[in-house]
């Protein structure tokens, strides 16, 4: 499928309905745009939620870590 876009001044393109239908593009996805020998590619971007941790949620992950330590050693000495 071929469709023709523009360019604005700021640098933004918009994908017209149909192309976007047919590449499975949804509103908020993220892409890629690339430049190959034939032209600019855009695909799909993975995108992975973070967490970051805190130092109180860091000592009840190891709290918790200990008492499963516990329970694993008991199995073991059976």
């Amino acid at each position: 499928m071929k469709a023709s876009v523009i360019v604005t001044g700021r640098g933004v393109i918009s994908l017209p309905a149909k192309l976007r239908k047919a590449a499975g593009i949804k509103p908020n996805d993220h892409l890629i745009a690339e430049t190959t020998p034939d032209g600019i590619l855009l695909r799909p971007a993975v995108t992975l939620a973070v967490e970051i941790y805190s130092d109180d949620r860091i000592r009840e992950f190891e709290a918790e870590e200990g008492k499963l330590a516990k329970v694993l050693v008991k199995r073991r000495t059976r």
